[in-house]
């Protein structure tokens, strides 16, 4: 027989399992116009999905602290579909590979 596990192994499993992955949170038509929201639960973490004046969506996880702004979380758009991620480790965007910073080796490993 197997015991359940404890509350805090529970939330580091949860934190490590699944938030460091994307996740599906509604289609794009749900907020077609600029200014629209959608609320949102996502693994016990409120977050907020507007559509800006730029028609781009974002999204913000909405802290419980008393005069806390909310936090910025990363948000992709592919297929219609709106994802969000909520793993604070790489919070920083990949920079574009110029041709310049791509350094390119003329050696072949194996020599």
């Amino acid at each position: 027989m197997t015991t359940p596990p404890d509350d805090r192994s529970f939330r580091r499993e949860m934190a490590t399992a699944y938030r460091s992955g994307w996740h599906f949170i509604d289609l794009a038509t749900a907020i077609p116009h600029s200014g629209d929201s959608l609320m949102v639960t996502v693994f016990g973490e409120p977050v907020v999905v507007t559509r800006d004046e730029d028609e781009d969506i974002r999204a913000y996880r909405c802290l419980r602290r008393p005069r806390g702004a909310p936090q910025p979380v990363r948000c992709a758009v592919r297929y219609g579909m709106v994802f969000v991620n909520l793993d604070q480790r790489d919070h920083r965007l990949p920079e574009p590979e110029t041709q310049a910073s791509r350094a390119v080796s003329a050696t072949p490993r194996s020599a």
